[in-house]
């Protein structure tokens, strides 16, 4: 929090990227609304599911990007600005008599195109916090960017739900993208500062894609239990990344006994309580669990998620709300541990292409589990797709517990072998 305060130009950038984070969400919710009240509403919210799961297949490719783009505050600044006009383009769409099911086609478009064009973004934000704060400084600076970018999150979709009740969706569409507008000019204004103050940018590598994937992979692979601890992640992502899906069909089908107000308003609330969690853990998780091992982290993960997978069968919102919750810190906590890790190891030069390649693998089978279990329930029942969802639960613990037991087995044969030496 300190650097916040000392550093303007971290100042700045972090405000944009908060204004960014909010760009994200705040119509998130209106949209899962406006699906929520048409017939098949099941097949629109799988839908908009899917539109927003594919974009991270596409995180390597804008990290890869990101490392080779030498004027990274115009590029982003420009993104920025692309996402603004998409959603101006939705706010038009929406004053329209587009038949509803033509303009949730059109919405969940732009919002691919949005959240594709974000990957980039993100894969740029990396090296300019860096070359901005310096190494030294980046964890405190990402942790305290991180938790505030959730909590930014959290309001947002808060204040999105909030606003349907006096503003139409249009209007709100609007109001997301002149969001984006004034992040673009927060990253055009710190651009023009760290340029004038010749702060060091990492230089962009004259690897080809397939070559800086291989180094990036080299780089993480030498670190011992790393590569391990990412398949594990990768797992437990997949695994928060479907429950929020489920749990807005099942909010949309008992909509009489859980809802809070209305559809919108108990979204609101839950992404807020669920926020909350991913807040605390990316403020408070590294400091608190400092010497655990994050194995032990990773064992606790998989069975709290095991029991948010549970909790979805028992309708009862705050106990569904409290596991996600839980999960989400406890997720949080390990993915930023994961990151200082991976900073402090690898070469500036391939920076974002490394950041990228670790976050691919933490949500590589985030879209393909969010694709298999969305058209499930589309096609069939929410109560199957939850219970395929159980099973891998249980699939992810049983690999979690063997890959902990192996590791130490792995350090009490290599501190035999050291004392016997």
């Amino acid at each position: 929090m300190k650097v916040f305060f000392k550093n303007s130009n971290f100042r700045l950038f972090a405000t944009g990227s908060f204004l960014s984070s909010a760009g994200d969400v705040l119509f998130y919710l209106a949209f899962m609304t406006y699906a929520s009240n048409l017939k098949n509403y099941s097949l629109a919210i799988s839908l908009i599911a899917i539109s927003e799961a594919i974009p991270k297949f596409f995180t390597l490719f804008g990290g890869y990007l990101a490392d080779k783009t030498r004027d990274k505050f115009k590029s982003i600044f420009n993104l920025a600005l692309v996402r603004c006009i998409l959603y101006t383009i939705v706010g038009l769409l929406l004053t329209t008599k587009m038949n509803d099911w033509n303009l949730v086609m059109c919405i969940a478009l732009a919002n691919f195109i949005s959240d594709t064009f974000g990957t980039y973004s993100s894969g740029l934000v990396t090296p300019l916090i860096v070359a901005i704060l310096g190494k030294e400084n980046y964890a405190e600076g990402s942790g305290f960017a991180n938790g505030m970018s959730q909590t930014i999150s959290m309001l947002a979709r808060f204040a999105g739900a909030s606003m349907l009740l006096f503003m139409s969706y249009s209007s709100l569409a609007f109001i997301n993208a002149a969001t984006f507008l004034i992040a673009g000019i927060l990253f055009a204004l710190v651009g023009k500062r760290v340029n004038t103050q010749k702060l060091p940018l990492p230089k962009s590598n004259k690897l080809n894609f397939f070559q800086t994937l291989k180094t990036s992979f080299k780089q993480v692979k030498k670190q011992n239990n790393l590569l391990t601890m990412i398949s594990i992640l990768v797992l437990l992502n997949a695994v928060l990344a479907v429950l929020i899906p489920l749990f807005t069909v099942i909010l949309a089908t008992h909509k009489q006994t859980m809802l809070i107000g209305n559809y919108s308003f108990t979204l609101a609330i839950s992404e807020t309580i669920v926020g909350a969690g991913m807040i605390l853990g990316s403020l408070f998780g590294p400091t608190i669990f400092k010497k655990t091992s994050v194995f032990l982290l990773a064992i606790l993960a998989s069975i709290l998620a095991l029991f948010a997978s549970l909790s979805l069968f028992i309708n009862n919102l705050f106990v569904i709300l409290g596991t996600f919750a839980l999960l989400t810190f406890f997720v949080a906590t390990i993915s930023l541990k994961m990151n200082q890790w991976l900073i402090s190891s690898v070469e500036p030069s391939i920076l974002g292409s490394t950041a990228s390649l670790l976050n691919t693998l933490l949500m590589a089978s985030d879209p393909f589990m969010t694709m298999l279990l969305s058209s499930i329930t589309a096609i069939s029942n929410i109560y199957i797709a939850i219970s395929v969802l159980l099973c891998f639960n249980v699939l992810v613990i049983f690999l979690i517990i063997t890959a902990y037991l192996k590791n130490k087995a792995l350090k009490a044969n290599v501190s035999l072998a050291d004392s016997e030496a």
